[in-house]
């Protein structure tokens, strides 16, 4: 009965928030607050939207009317060339030098000309299929292809943008095949290509019939590298103080998506000839033939940029007129814009916002306060109260009465905590016992767990050992059939014999050591004398594989000079483990040190043989279970069985292994063997380690 108290008090905590929007508190702010930061910044942002999309469309349009520019500029080239040929075949001069009929004057009068008015090349075609040309062609017969050509032979004046091919430029001079030439520059957002430069030129091509003796006059001139006429059109198009500060308008021409004359900067006093545009532009100017008003990327910066599709005479897309000037500044002003009208109506939020919360404080804080004092309350401070002094109004009565109750559920939560109390250590009492109990009982089952898989093991390898012992036995028959047969005819491949027997013979030890380990009781009393040096010597190249694959330096320091009473394959078979997990430990490289040396152990001689390595080390948690059968830091790499079998052949030849591990220092294991010292021991090694 005395917990029932409590009940109301749980849930009176959540009940205000679950009905925040029903408070007097959320009203009163929503009354002096909604206005200015939800109305208000609803409406600035529609209003700066629409002003954000008009500057936007008006960037568009800007550059649209440039692009404009830059195409009449454009047209009124060809149309100037046209006029040139057209007045020069209709002049009074060029009369003259046709009635001469004199080879070397009008080809006189063609270079001057061409000299004069600008021209890349300028030839005449007489009546008679005859080409005068400056400087003179070669391959006369490809220029009669020119769709201007023929249209002025047929009498009509036409000009036109044309793509010469390197072939058609070195047959007018190969000065001016070099001066077409651009190599290509890497660029960004560029359409992948196998082309290192752009060997053709980009012609104004333009021919006109010539009235007073017939035949036609055609010149060319050529816009590769042409900067003074991209220079004038930028000069036109983007005259000073026509740009924002900061912004730089830019103007180039394509040859298909090349660069061959431009303004655009590739560094400081470096133009981006050879430079590509970028796939998108070319999938729609060239790709599509439509006409790109947007942002786009230049180079190596976004630009507000305009292309329009360049048509040939064969009325193919050949190439792209570009204006554009540089986007940063313009956002960086609109930025600036929006950052001032931000900024007003930030400072407009913090002068009026306290105003409005001043004159709803009064009310919404005593409320806050009472919240708060049941949220204590609710974590477990029984003690808190509002503190609210009383005032002749409702909010000051209700805060008086709350914190009468918080009294009494106080003194009944007191009383519910001596009961509390009073259980919770009998039941401590029996969950002392219980866990005791568990503790045996894991124990007992983790050391059957262990006997199992161990039995597991050793029967697997005891099979497989004695079947592996069949097929040997029938080798080994053979082979010793093979050379009685054989005779003396066996003498030239004594050694390969010789070679097959002793493969035979490591098989044979390596099944008896399977069943030494499937079965140690059978093993046990077969006991050898060895020199620990000899084979630490024997065990070096059969892990010298492993520490060529590291920066690992080897030190032998071999001082022992008693021998150890243990099977021979069973030392090198520990020696061999403590080896690779040291190199293991050292995949950074380090120093392995291998030291042996005789030292007597509770009244007997023995050899003790250290493998130290200057590791990552062992925490004392992991040091504390490595040789626990199945217990491994290699994770897929091990079986956890390498030094607990190490550890149950040095016991079962009477010695002892233990080890020390500091992280981040390095791990030394120490065997002691007990030894018999021989009649006449062997020379010690010298003092320096080898």
């Amino acid at each position: 009965m005395s917990e029932r108290p409590l009940t109301p008090v749980s849930r009176a905590g959540p009940r205000p928030r679950a009905r925040l929007h029903r408070s007097v508190r959320f009203r009163l702010l929503m009354i002096a607050l909604l206005p200015m930061l939800v109305v208000m910044p609803l409406f600035l942002a529609i209003v700066i939207s629409n002003w954000s999309n008009r500057f936007d469309k008006l960037l568009i349009a800007k550059v649209n009317g440039e692009l404009t520019i830059a195409h009449q500029y454009f047209a009124r080239l060809r149309e100037r060339a046209s006029a040139q040929v057209q007045a020069m075949g209709e002049s009074a001069a060029f009369e003259e030098m046709l009635k001469k009929r004199s080879e070397p004057a009008l080809l006189a009068f063609l270079d001057a000309q061409r000299r004069a008015n600008g021209l890349d090349f300028l030839y005449y075609i007489a009546p008679d299929g005859s080409f005068h040309s400056s400087p003179r062609l070669q391959n006369r017969a490809d220029f009669l292809r020119w769709p201007v050509v023929k249209s002025a032979l047929a009498g009509k004046s036409r000009t036109e943008i044309d793509i010469f091919t390197r072939k058609d430029l070195m047959a007018i001079s190969p000065k001016l095949a070099e001066r077409a030439r651009i190599r290509l520059v890497p660029t960004r957002a560029a359409a992948p290509t196998r082309r290192t430069e752009e060997t053709r030129g980009m012609i104004i091509h333009t021919a006109s019939p010539v009235k007073v003796g017939g035949g036609a006059l055609v010149a060319g001139v050529l816009l590769n590298r042409n900067l003074a006429f991209i220079d004038q059109i930028t000069d036109l198009v983007y005259p000073p103080r026509s740009l924002t500060e900061g912004s730089r308008g830019t103007a180039t021409l394509f040859l298909d998506d090349v660069r061959v004359s431009t303004n655009v900067r590739l560094f400081r006093n470096v133009r981006a000839l050879g430079t590509r545009v970028s796939v998108i532009v070319r999938d729609t100017v060239l790709g599509k033939g439509k006409v790109w008003l947007d942002r786009a990327f230049v180079v190596n910066d976004w630009y507000i940029s305009a292309y329009e599709p360049i048509i040939d005479s064969f009325g193919k897309r050949v190439g792209m007129l570009y204006v554009g000037f540089l986007d940063t500044p313009f956002r960086a002003a609109k930025m600036r814009t929006l950052m001032t009208i931000g900024a007003g109506f930030v400072l407009l939020i913090l002068l009026s916002v306290p105003v409005f919360l001043y004159w709803a404080r009064s009310i919404f804080r005593p409320l806050e306060t009472m919240v708060a004092t049941i949220a204590r309350v609710e974590q477990g401070d029984l003690g808190a109260r509002t503190g609210i002094r009383a005032h002749d109004d409702e909010i000051g009565r209700v805060s008086e009465h709350l914190d009468l109750l918080l009294e009494q559920v106080q003194e009944r939560d007191r009383r519910l905590r001596e009961w509390a109390d009073e259980l919770e250590r009998r039941v401590a009492e029996r969950t002392r016992d219980l866990r005791e109990a568990n503790q045996r009982l894991e124990a007992t089952t983790r050391q059957l767990v262990v006997s199992e898989k161990l039995a597991a093991i050793g029967e697997i390898t005891a099979g497989i050992a004695h079947e592996i012992n069949n097929p040997i036995a029938v080798i080994q028959g053979n082979l010793d059939v093979i050379r009685e047969q054989i005779g003396d005819a066996a003498l030239p491949v004594e050694t390969e014999f010789r070679l097959i027997h002793e493969q035979v013979h490591s098989i044979n030890i390596l099944v008896n050591k399977l069943l030494q380990f499937a079965r140690p009781e059978e093993y046990a009393g077969v006991i050898e004398q060895h020199s620990p040096n000899d084979v630490i010597d024997d065990s070096i190249p059969l892990v010298q594989h492993l520490l060529n694959k590291v920066d690992i330096v080897l030190e032998r320091d071999l001082r022992a000079r008693g021998v150890v009473a243990m099977n021979r394959t069973e030392l090198q078979q520990v020696l061999i483990n403590l080896i690779v997990n040291a190199i293991h430990a050292m995949a950074d490289g380090g120093r392995l040190l291998i030291r042996t040396t005789d030292r007597p152990h509770e009244g007997a001689d023995g050899v003790e043989i250290e493998v130290a390595d200057t590791g990552h080390g062992m925490t004392p948690e992991v040091l504390k279970s490595v040789f626990d059968p199945f217990f491994t830091t290699k994770r897929q790499e091990g079986t956890g069985l390498g030094l607990s079998i190490s550890q149950k052949l040095i016991l079962r030849a009477g010695g002892h292994i233990r080890a020390t591990s500091t992280p981040g220092q390095g791990t030394s294991f120490v065997v002691w063997i007990p030894s018999e010292m021989p009649d006449n021991p062997p020379d010690a090694p010298p003092d320096a380690p080898q």
